[in-house]
């Protein structure tokens, strides 16, 4: 079946080329999708997803990223929420990607470990340019739990995995315990968010690229 989607990169004509702006659009028979990211914001967000316990978690990456974010998207949730959660990491990854630019500056590298009560999980992130991700630990409950009636939390993994190959980044993820699937769900989340934000920071004593390639 071919491939219905279009899609929209640009960015906002008051952006200068050092300002790290990317805005994307995404529309398909399943899903409409805009991403706005400022990825040197303050964490603000404007997120509908249709999806409520979806919009809970962005939010919190975008506050825990400080990457300013809105993300307006509608589907077929009627359906189910699995398009609207995938086509949004879709989005939102090529946003990252496209506002992080030729990457000159910056820290590269970044790690989290983020607890919530009797959860711990941890990110490690490199924006390396090569997509890879890597998840584990997640107990056998996250496969069929389904948050407030509508999130099923078997979809964190898809959506981690999605986000980080348009993204380009690769990215480790590991819960290493935990019992309630909101608070493993919110961790994972949050890790992602802290370990994006080092990576992404600018390194004042980094001229350029952060490889021996010249390029990411």
């Amino acid at each position: 079946m071919p491939d219905m989607s279009f899609s929209t990169r640009e960015r906002p004509d008051n952006a200068a080329a050092k300002d790290r702006i990317a805005r994307v659009e995404r529309a398909t028979k399943e899903t409409t999708i805009a991403v706005e990211i400022n990825l040197d914001g303050s964490g603000k967000s404007d997120i509908q997803t249709g999806v409520p316990f979806f919009d809970h978690m962005l939010q919190a990456f975008a506050n825990h990223s400080l990457i300013d974010v809105s993300i307006h998207a509608s589907g077929d949730t009627e359906i189910d929420c699995h398009h609207t959660v995938e086509d949004t990491a879709i989005v939102l990854g090529q946003a990252i990607n496209d506002a992080l630019g030729e990457k000159r500056g910056i820290t590269r590298f970044g790690s989290a470990s983020v607890p919530m009560d009797e959860t711990l999980c941890e990110a490690v992130v490199d924006l390396s340019g090569r997509p890879y991700f890597v998840m584990r630990g997640e107990p056998d409950n996250i496969l069929t739990s389904i948050i407030g009636g509508h999130y099923a939390t078997v979809i964190n993994q898809h959506f981690f995995e999605t986000l980080s190959y348009h993204a380009r980044i690769n990215l480790h993820l590991i819960c290493h315990h935990g019992r309630d699937p909101h608070h493993i769900t919110e961790a994972e989340f949050k890790a992602v968010a802290r370990a994006i934000r080092a990576a992404a920071t600018k390194d004042p004593r980094q001229a350029g690229v952060p490889s021996t390639k010249g390029a990411l």
